[in-house]
């Protein structure tokens, strides 16, 4: 079995001696290569030409960054034609993810432990038994998205905390909620929401100010505790979104309550949630925060989601 193992140098919880050690155990169960990212978007190139030269798997250690990037890689490839293939995904290398992030919340939903060792023990266990999963994707206009995206808040949330990170600082909860607080207090026009959602053959919501969608359950982590605003989400199914209409400080108090409860189920007039969706379209009449995966990728004023289904296979 041939696998390439895509390597952020900058991923947080590993060091060289670490990675030297992940090598090491891979090898034993497959021919391995070893390519190391220098740019953002790097991942992308180097997972597009492992899938073109036809490997088995492509491994990932890094954050959840890296790993949005080596899925757009693969998801952009021409793949050499495997005989007797049934899919397109089975055209395709499977994915292995070895945590290395912050959150890591993509390995985490697939059941992998939050720590880089355990996980690659995990990951050689399933090498070694042929043990994978095909999961379905979402995607915003031309890129994919594993596990989440943000029109509003939440990105802009995510764009302080990566302002911050540059200036040295570390990422931690406690950093988080300052953000949170600081973007919904202070840089938030909250009495004038913007936003609209379009489906096709419904009519479209309007006046929302903020929206989460998600393709799996969590949306993320806080530490160790889940963070479910859409519980029923999955890989297996479309997408699933919650939008806030209003951000009136006792309305988002509670919804936001709701969804870091032990029993996840935000409702109220000021909710609009949607489970299992194929496809829709945000569209602002200002510019919002865009967010992938967790990393922010800019303002947008129009944003076509859909769901992609049976789309990749991964290794758990």
């Amino acid at each position: 079995m041939r696998a390439v193992l895509v390597v952020n140098p900058k991923a947080t919880t590993t060091s060289e001696r670490s990675r030297d050690v992940l090598v090491r155990a891979l090898r034993s169960e497959v021919d391995l290569s070893v390519r190391y990212t220098r740019r953002r978007g790097h991942a992308t190139a180097l997972a597009r030409e492992a899938a073109e030269e036809g490997v088995d798997v492509v491994v990932t250690l890094g954050g959840d960054g890296t790993v949005n990037e080596v899925v757009n890689g693969l998801m952009a490839a021409e793949p050499p034609t495997v005989p007797g293939a049934l899919s397109p995904a089975e055209r395709l290398p499977a994915l292995a993810t070895v945590p290395g992030g912050s959150t890591n919340v993509f390995a985490r939903a697939l059941g992998l432990p939050r720590e880089w060792p355990e996980g690659t023990s995990m990951i050689l266990e399933a090498l070694r038994l042929g043990r994978y999963r095909t999961i379905g994707l979402g995607r915003a206009d031309d890129r994919y998205f594993t596990f989440c995206a943000g029109f509003g808040v939440d990105a802009a949330v995510i764009h302080r905390v990566e302002q911050a990170r540059r200036r040295g600082r570390v990422s931690s909860p406690s950093l988080y909620l300052r953000a949170i607080l600081s973007q919904y207090f202070f840089a938030s026009d909250r009495r004038h929401p913007a936003v609209s959602l379009e489906r096709p053959g419904e009519p479209a919501e309007d006046e929302l100010a903020t929206v989460i969608i998600q393709n799996t359950a969590p949306w993320t982590y806080l530490g160790d505790r889940e963070i479910n605003p859409n519980p029923e989400a999955s890989f297996d199914l479309g997408l699933d979104v919650l939008a806030l209409r209003q951000l009136r400080v006792p309305s988002t108090t509670r919804t936001v309550t709701q969804f870091l409860s032990t029993r996840p189920d935000p409702r109220g007039k000021q909710v609009l949630r949607l489970h299992d969706v194929a496809e829709f379209t945000l569209v602002s009449s200002r510019p919002q925060a865009f967010q992938l995966d967790g990393d922010y990728l800019g303002e947008r004023e129009k944003v076509r989601f859909a769901s992609i289904p049976a789309a990749l296979r991964v290794i758990c």
